[in-house]
């Protein structure tokens, strides 16, 4: 999936300050129209999706300083538990990627200092882990919000996500489906990208990117052996969240998957 949770309209959580638009004058001095070179072509008129887009990731890359931290995760436990799960499910059972969105809720309720977000002259601390699903549409990227993901066993998680990713490619999701969110979770490794860096969805002030499992060499206990194994990069918004605490997100996120019989309900 694409990285970044864009609609018209929708501008994130509720906060004292509202993400500061880049001035007009300025926004057309910094990037002024571009010539179009002489060879064949069509002109599309932007919809208002995709200008929202464009304006948001402008304002996210030049107002918001983003440290990015990236782990490598096996995934031999998280599929076998998978495939367990799912063997024993009465109704669709679960995907990896809800495992995920399950193991980022549970890494911040962990570290809280982690699911925050950044206004001048206060840090907000949410006493509620919401995770925002990154969800390529017709239309543009949306991120469907998953409230309290922390909390909800896994099947439910699953059965909501669906229906939310569904109502998303549908074009039917209500206003308060996709404002908010604490952070979010893009995952591009359906499409084979094995790493990148996503930009961070304002006001939150992290977002998760998952790239795609493959089978890789490793060292355990001195002897070589093949593991699936996925790169996870965690793009933080360094004004509200200090690199430690990163890497302690990461860590945890990490430890969950890895270990998901213990973790994951």
């Amino acid at each position: 999936m694409p990285d970044l949770d864009i609609r018209d309209g929708a501008d994130g959580m509720q906060s004292e300050q509202k993400y500061e638009a880049v001035p007009a004058r300025a926004a057309a001095l910094a990037a002024p129209e571009a010539e179009i070179p002489d060879i064949p072509h069509r002109l599309d008129r932007l919809s208002a999706v995709r200008r929202t887009i464009a304006r948001r990731l402008t304002q996210a890359k030049q107002h918001v300083p983003h440290i990015y931290l990236t782990v490598d995760v096996r995934l031999d436990a998280a599929l076998a538990f998978r495939a367990e799960y799912n063997a024993r499910a009465a109704a669709d059972g679960i995907s990896v990627n809800d495992m995920l969105v399950k193991a980022l809720a549970l890494a911040l309720a962990r570290v809280p200092q982690c699911n925050v977000m950044y206004t001048p002259g206060k840090l907000v601390t949410f006493e509620r882990v919401d995770v925002s699903v990154a969800v390529s549409t017709p239309s543009g990227l949306i991120a469907p919000v998953v409230a309290g993901a922390d909390t909800k066993p896994l099947g439910a998680l699953a059965g909501e996500l669906r229906a939310l990713v569904a109502q998303a490619r549908a074009g039917t999701l209500t206003p308060d489906q996709y404002r908010g969110g604490t952070a979010s979770l893009s995952n591009m490794g359906m499409l084979g990208i094995k790493q990148f860096e996503a930009i961070i969805n304002p006001p939150q002030a992290m977002i998760l990117a998952v790239g795609a499992g493959e089978q890789r060499w490793m060292v355990e206990d001195g002897a070589p052996r093949i593991a699936t194994v996925m790169t996870v990069t965690g793009s933080f918004d360094h004004r509200a969240i200090d690199g430690a605490d990163g890497a302690l997100l990461l860590q945890a996120f990490k430890a969950i998957v890895e270990n998901p019989a213990q973790a994951l309900r």
